[in-house]
């Protein structure tokens, strides 16, 4: 897995830029004591169930590869002159 420059910063616009889609789209409502590793997972199986993103072999799909995926499907939605990109 290739480190992301501000890959922590790009999963916490992920986060908010899934929580958004789920709930536009009307399959979730996110409640405030969902924790972020829940929210995460959701978003993730979402994506990945709407041919959003390409699924994660299932024996590989962790906290880590997670976020690092939603934070790679938000940096490729970014223009490429955007401050998180650079």
């Amino acid at each position: 897995m290739k480190k992301i420059r501000n890959e922590a910063e790009l999963f916490r616009a992920a986060l908010e830029a899934g929580m958004a889609y789920g709930e536009k789209r009307g399959a979730v409502v996110f409640e405030a004591t969902d924790s972020v590793n829940e929210r995460a997972m959701y978003i993730y199986r979402l994506l990945v169930h709407d041919k959003v993103i390409a699924p994660l072999p299932e024996a590989q799909v962790s906290q880590k590869s997670v976020k690092h995926r939603l934070s790679l499907w938000h940096a490729r939605s970014l223009p490429q002159d955007h401050p998180l990109l650079n």
